[in-house]
C-alpha cells in the first residue's frame, strides 16, 4: 500500500482501541485518536483516510460503526507493549508500506461535515462533568494518603528468652 500516510496508522491504531467487543462509531474513534496523539487530525485527512484503508480493505462498515477487517487485525498483531505513541505509529506504517491489498473494496463513504460534528461532540462530551473512559485518569502525587488508609502499627519488638 503506497503511500503511507501518518493518519492511516493513527486511524487503524483508534479503530483499534475504540472497537475491542463491538463497531465502533465516530466519535468513539475519535475519542481515540485524541487519546493516542493528543491531538484530532483535520476532518479532511480523515476522510480521506477512511477512503483509503477501506479501499485496501483494511476497514469496514458494520451495524452503523467501523472494525478492522481481518487483513487489518493481522497487521495490528505483535505491537509493542510498552511504546509511546510515535513508535506505535512508526510500527503500523512499516507494516502498512509492506501490505499488499488484494481486490477491490467498497469504499467508507464519510463527509467532512459528518467527521467535524463527531469532533465537536466529542470536545463537548471532553468538558462535560461525566465519565469518559476513553480519557486517560488523572495522576495524583504518590505522597497523598487516601482516606481509610493507613499504616498498621509496628510489631512489638521480640524479647529474648535468657
Amino acid at each position: 500500500m503506497h503511500p503511507v500516510h501518518d493518519v492511516d496508522a493513527l486511524l487503524l491504531l483508534a479503530v483499534t482501541l475504540s472497537s475491542k467487543r463491538r463497531p465502533a462509531v465516530i466519535v468513539e474513534i475519535i475519542a481515540a485518536a485524541d487519546l493516542i496523539q493528543g491531538t484530532v487530525p483535520s476532518e479532511l485527512k480523515l476522510v480521506e483516510a477512511f477512503h483509503r484503508l477501506s479501499m485496501h480493505g483494511l476497514i469496514c462498515e458494520e451495524e452503523g460503526g467501523f472494525t478492522l477487517s481481518p487483513e487489518a487485525q493481522k497487521i495490528m498483531t505483535g505491537q509493542p507493549r510498552k511504546a509511546d505513541a510515535l513508535e506505535r505509529i512508526m510500527s503500523v506504517k512499516e507494516k502498512l508500506a509492506a501490505y499488499d491489498p488484494k481486490g477491490e473494496h467498497a469504499p467508507v463513504l464519510l463527509t467532512a461535515k459528518q467527521l467535524c460534528t463527531a469532533i465537536l461532540a466529542h470536545r463537548k462530551a471532553e468538558k462535560a462533568p461525566g465519565k469518559n473512559l476513553l480519557v486517560p485518569k488523572v495522576k495524583v502525587d504518590g505522597d497523598i494518603q487516601r482516606p481509610g488508609q493507613r499504616q498498621r502499627k509496628p510489631l512489638p519488638a521480640r524479647r529474648r528468652k535468657d
